[in-house]
């Protein structure tokens, strides 16, 4: 499994906003700067983070990015799997995955499954806290 520019992106961003911790909204401008990414790139990340209700977004004057719930309530496992669309290690293990005609004589899908629980837990047991205070 690679984590895309997307996906790695989005975690920055989110983990921006939980660094901030203020509240306030924050103008796209000023967090692709300050984290080093295109405004352009950055305003898809930012649609997708805000139709998943993730951050709240307000256009204008004044207006921006925030988180709309506490840092400890997003793991980093829904924040990717939002922005990559799933975290299986293979392809025919993937959600919406062509049917595979060896799924049931495969007998490494017993493996890869394991694999993929494996990703999935490691990456819902570490929030956005987590990664904070992972930082200092």
């Amino acid at each position: 499994m690679i984590v895309s520019t997307k996906g790695r992106y989005a975690l920055r961003v989110m983990v921006h906003f939980a660094q901030r911790g203020s509240g306030e909204y924050i103008p796209l401008k000023e967090i692709a700067e300050s984290e080093g990414i295109s405004q352009k790139y950055l305003e898809s990340i930012m649609t997708t983070l805000s139709k998943a209700d993730f951050v709240d977004a307000v256009h204008g004057k004044g207006g921006g990015y925030r988180l709309n719930r506490k840092p400890e309530e997003y793991t980093i496992g829904s924040i990717l799997k939002l922005t990559e669309g799933g975290l299986a290690a293979v392809s025919c293990t993937s959600q919406g995955a062509a049917a595979c005609s060896r799924t049931q004589c495969c007998e490494a899908k017993p493996m890869w499954d394991r694999l993929d629980k494996m990703i999935d837990d490691f990456f819902e047991d570490i929030t956005l806290a987590d990664l904070l205070k992972d930082g200092k």
